[in-house]
């Protein structure tokens, strides 16, 4: 049964679906299913606007997939919900015309042709790890400048032999300008180093060598489409804690890559969207919940109730899972907090002491590509890490400024760039904490300027002026600067994803952000206006005693936020997880920081508070990476059915509303002291954040609510905030292909920038009526 809802959703495909029967096929589905809107073929691809009830539309988005033509093959297919137009009718529309654009695809997933032919002994490509057709295979991490034709990409170096030749120029082949397209005869081959560089093995013996070692427990970094991964055996216990302990990577979730999909519904519930993901061209890695069979070991994710998991995405990975017939870890190649090794000689002098052996090939790779991680939330997907299968794939921005280069946030980096009406986003590229994550951001920059021939008039960046990004942007000579505030830009990014117009009530909540009022922000409802933006509201204040150091131990966020709950003598307090937490010197210490406000900022932030909360129920005091407490808090209220909350309050705060946690605070500790069951305090916790929300959208008197910022990362939070928000009559929208998390910065940086300009000529054009109605021009 559907809700009753009435939603449009845009469809951008892009592959091959030109002169294959598309948009007959799609006429006709649309048909069959009831729906109105229309198909059109343009110089990028199919483009679709159809209106349904959701559920209606979820069906016309999992048939298209599944039905397509069989000769047609989908390399991209991006999707987003927008509010009804509304149609009467569906048709196909005539084909535009226009130039084209300087569009770079993804790097795509092995398709079940080129796997068929892999294991087929009687194939010439029987076990070539380098296999790939025109549907399939390396783009973007192998593309050195446009337009994409071999010789303008790493594969130049490769002389097809007259076999691969005549494919290449067979318009009949599927294999028909694959600029990748190569065999064993000519392509590129494998190798197995030691740990001193010396060849081991080559060829088949070296992939099944590489097998062996797996299973000996031997760590190995494996080269593939963008950049390395360490591998070991997913059950062996010592090898995983050894992995851990050689990259200092404590306890942050392993990704698994498994065999098969069958293998991976053993470990983990696999849901109809979750199998869609984990065998689309993009192939990202989906967060799912565990079942009851586990034999993983457990420092694979401590704690933590979701495995990471993706199947294999290229040959290499097909045949080494194959030869394996079980689950690996398959994490980046690199230290933790450094960007992911690309070249066999640079990991043999990053990766030396850390992995046992190298699996390494002679096909360059341009560019660094992450692997995607996605979840899915609110019957859709939501894009958790933007990289290989979706990046450099733009998003359409109304009224886009031109040449615009947004150079993002300080962590979870990513670059975006505006060509025309679209904004190209770059793969994630991280934290900037150390020199080669900021080698990585300015190599990103002068990548994307080089391919997309950027002539740069504008830069924008955060307001934060310690952030590398920015410190980059004010270097830059002869451009306009824009620097765009933190949570603005959080919201103006799910604005301009989901094509929602001013007026819209943003909630950005995160960690922390820098705030023009000299506070650290992170807990803000932000009124958009159409010139900009008004700090509506904002969560009830704190310190944060020793600054960063508080982001790593919610112990101290605790004490901060107890002090403000119960006074500086904490009566009644004393037996607190959180204040056993400390020791009688720590105490006094932080203490006399928060009573005389040394080095202890205060901030809004909704991040710190899910710290404090995951402190003061016992869950964790002392964080081994970024949002761990809160992840641990959300964990917590998995199968918890309750719809209670907490007391809180709304006051003035000098022309903006101010939400006032404490009473929340002093029944959260009241509940700890009469051991109710921490999930309980967890969901109630979630519960009352969303009240929060919905007390504020009826002061602001916004039908538009805009979801943004890391903390609806949480599934919970997102979920419930949804469904109450839409349950009293406002219209939420939130995140789907561009990251929540600071991932999707640059957008809203972008958007910020296009909203000046729209701005500046709205301005002229009014200043120029005037001067017209008074006879002077």
């Amino acid at each position: 049964m559907g809700d009753g809802q009435i939603q449009r959703v845009r469809v951008v495909i892009r592959g091959a679906v030109q002169g294959v029967g598309f948009r007959p096929f799609i006429y006709r589905l649309a048909e069959e299913l009831g729906l109105t809107g229309w198909v059109i073929n343009n110089t990028q691809g199919i483009f679709v606007e159809a209106e349904a009830e959701t559920e209606v539309l979820q069906r016309f988005l999992s048939r298209i997939e599944r039905e397509k033509p069989a000769i047609s093959f989908i390399q991209s297919f991006e999707h987003s919900f927008l509010d009804p137009v509304p149609y009467e009718t569906f048709e196909i529309r005539e084909s535009a015309n226009g130039a084209k654009t300087a569009l770079i695809l993804p790097d795509i997933a092995t398709c079940s042709e080129c796997k068929r032919e892999i294991f087929d002994p009687g194939n010439r490509r029987h076990r070539y790890p380098f296999t790939n057709c025109t549907n399939c295979g390396p783009r973007f991490s192998i593309i050195e400048a446009l337009p994409y034709d071999r010789p303008r990409t790493s594969m130049r170096i490769f002389e097809m032999c007259p076999e691969c030749s005549e494919e290449y120029h067979n318009p009949r082949d599927r294999r028909f300008h694959a600029q990748p397209n190569a065999c064993p005869k000519c392509g590129p081959h494998l190798e197995l180093w030691d740990e001193k560089g010396a060849v081991v093995s080559q060829g088949d013996e070296a992939l099944r060598r590489t097998a062996r070692a797996i299973h000996d427990g031997l760590i190995v970094a494996v080269k593939g489409l963008g950049g390395f991964h360490l591998m070991v055996d997913a059950a062996n216990e010592a090898a995983v804690r050894r992995l851990r302990l050689r990259k200092r990577r404590e306890e942050k979730p392993l990704a698994l890559m498994f065999p098969s999909l069958q293998k991976v519904a053993e470990y983990a519930t696999v849901g109809a969207m979750e199998e869609r993901l984990l065998a689309s061209p993009e192939a990202p890695i989906v967060l799912l919940r565990r079942c009851g069979r586990d034999g993983l070991a457990e420092s694979i994710a401590p704690g933590n109730p979701y495995l990471g998991a993706m199947l294999p995405y290229t040959p290499l990975h097909h045949l080494l899972m194959h030869e394996l017939g079980i689950p690996v870890v398959a994490t980046s190649g690199n230290v933790s907090d450094e960007p992911i090794c690309t070249h066999e000689q640079e990991a043999m002098l990053r990766l030396n002491g850390l992995a046992d052996i190298f699996l390494v090939h002679n096909r360059p790779i341009v560019r660094h590509v992450d692997d995607s991680v996605l979840r899915v939330m609110v019957g859709r997907e939501l894009v958790l890490r933007r990289a290989r299968g979706f990046a450099p794939l733009p998003v359409m921005v109304k009224d886009a400024a031109c040449d615009v280069v947004a150079v993002g946030a300080h962590q979870k980096n990513a670059i975006a760039a505006s060509v025309g009406s679209q904004v190209f986003i770059s793969q994630h590229i991280g934290d900037l904490e150390t020199v080669p994550a900021y080698g990585a951001f300015e190599q990103v920059l002068g990548d994307f300027a080089n391919l997309y021939e950027l002539k740069t008039k504008t830069i924008a960046c955060d307001q934060h002026p310690d952030y590398f990004s920015s410190q980059y942007a004010h270097k830059q000579n002869g451009v306009q600067l824009v620097a765009v505030q933190h949570h603005y830009a959080h919201a103006l990014s799910c604005m301009a994803e989901n094509q929602v117009e001013a007026p819209a009530l943003g909630i950005s909540w995160d960690g922390s952000g820098y705030g023009p009022d000299g506070t650290v922000w992170g807990g803000e409802f932000l009124r958009i206006t159409s010139s900009g933006f008004e700090r509506f509201a904002h969560l009830r204040t704190f310190h944060l005693p020793g600054g960063e150091k508080a982001v790593k131990e919610p112990r101290r966020v605790a004490l901060s936020i107890l002090r403000e709950a119960f006074g500086s003598e904490l009566k009644g307090c004393d037996s607190l997880a959180a204040l056993q937490a400390l020791t009688a010197e720590e105490r006094r210490l932080l203490d006399q920081m928060l009573e005389r406000g040394l080095r202890s900022p205060r901030t809004s932030s909704a991040g710190r508070l899910f710290d404090a909360v995951a402190s003061i129920v016992g869950l964790r005091q002392v964080c081994r990476f970024e949002g761990q407490a809160a992840m641990e808090l959300e964990f917590l209220t998995h199968n918890v059915e309750t719809e209670a909350v907490y007391p809180f309050a709304l006051g003035d705060g000098g022309g903006c509303l101010v939400i006032d946690w404490v009473p929340m605070l002093q029944s959260v500790v009241c509940d700890v002291q009469e051991n109710e069951a921490c999930g309980t305090i967890a969901a109630k916790f979630h519960n009352t954040l969303v009240e929060m929300m919905v007390h504020v959208a009826r002061a602001a008197s916004e039908e538009k609510i805009l979801l943004s910022g890391g903390c609806f990362q949480n599934r919970y939070l997102t979920e419930r905030a949804v469904g109450r928000l839409r349950q009293a009559g406002y219209r939420p929208y939130w995140h789907q292909r561009v990251p929540p998390n600071d991932g999707g910065i640059a957008l809203g940086q972008v958007a910020a920038v296009s909203r000046r300009d729209i701005n500046s000529v709205e301005e002229r054009r009014a200043e120029l009526c005037a001067l017209q109605s008074q006879g002077k021009y």
